[in-house]
């Protein structure tokens, strides 16, 4: 069964943006020749999952060519749908039943790229099987929060721990669902 990923960073007090979107704190660990495993971790994936309001600021500041490789499916979580557009889905249906139709498919695993609500909704759900969170070395005070109030409690298991020499930590953890006999 293919696995939801989460690959995103965060301040280490917890927050994706900085209020307005602003996501220039990043900066901070820009390193030339440096991804943070980044191009290695999307060889893994061929299945994106994307809340609108990041998609639209993704495509304004990088532009649509992120998205738009040709080799991923790309789901657009949007409540106004649009008409496909070559691999891009514009999706306004149930989350839960989305997930598990892609999961339940053979290919590699799926991304999900944001937003905040999205992964939230993905957490109540209980629907997220890895976590690579990428620690900024910044304490930015208030904007927007990777996790959410109003989700269950979840286990997680520590998978590895990297530092690099700008300061930036990455943690990954599976979720750790306990089998019952």
């Amino acid at each position: 069964m293919r696995k939801l990923k989460i690959f995103i960073a965060m301040s280490l007090d917890g927050f994706i943006a900085k209020p307005d979107d602003d996501l220039s704190f990043l900066k901070a660990v820009e390193k030339e020749g440096e991804d943070y495993g980044y191009e290695a971790f999307t060889s893994g994936i061929d299945t994106l999952i994307i809340g609108r309001k990041t998609y639209d600021y993704v495509v304004r500041e990088i532009g649509s060519q992120h998205y738009d490789n040709g080799s991923n499916d790309v789901y657009i979580i949007t409540r106004k749908p649009k008409p496909r557009k070559g691999k891009t889905i514009f999706y306004s249906g149930d989350l839960k039943e989305l997930v598990l139709k892609l999961k339940s498919e053979s290919g590699k695993d799926i991304y999900c790229d944001g937003g905040a609500e999205i992964i939230h909704q993905l957490l109540v759900q209980d629907l997220v099987d890895e976590l690579i969170i990428s620690i900024i070395p910044v304490l930015l005070g208030e904007g927007t929060r990777l996790f959410k109030k109003g989700r269950p409690e979840q286990t997680l298991k520590l998978q590895s721990i990297k530092s690099f020499e700008t300061g930036l930590v990455q943690v990954n953890y599976l979720r750790n669902r306990i089998k019952s006999l």
